[in-house]
């Protein structure tokens, strides 16, 4: 009895840590349309986060190419690509890393931060962080 009841508890403080975690699936809103844009994958890589973008919502733009993009993603699908590169904790944030924005090309530095279990803030900027652009992702079911 003692053993399936620690077991229990176990269990759901383990489910109730892993949902508060950046990492999982994201569903990133268009500011205009307040409509999901795409579904972006939030994983980690040898201690560092990364995101890709695994779906795009409207089909039309499934195979559009990053054709604004300066550096090797130039020409590249925007479906699958890397957006969010070398993030690494720093207390409550993950920070040090860059982020591109497909549609414009252009790379800025970035932090992002876990607000619940469900919204992600995503801050991107230029020089200091004063200088940016927000944006919140809430978890994809």
């Amino acid at each position: 009895m003692k053993k399936t009841f620690l077991f229990l508890v176990l269990s759901v403080l383990s489910v109730s840590i892993n949902s508060q975690t950046i990492f999982g699936k994201w569903n990133s809103i268009n500011e205009e349309t307040e409509k999901i844009d795409s579904v972006i994958e939030v994983y980690e890589d040898n201690g560092k986060a990364y995101a890709k973008i695994i779906e795009i919502t409207d089909k039309t733009k499934e195979k559009n190419l990053c054709e604004l993009c300066k550096d090797e993603n130039k020409n590249k699908p925007i479906l699958g690509m890397n957006i969010l590169t070398g993030l690494e904790k720093n207390g409550n944030e993950w920070s040090g890393g860059n982020i591109l924005d497909p549609r414009s090309g252009k790379i800025y530095k970035c932090y992002i931060k876990l607000i619940n279990k469900n919204k992600l803030k995503i801050r991107g900027y230029m020089g200091f962080s004063l200088f940016g652009k927000t944006a919140y992702w809430e978890r994809s079911k």
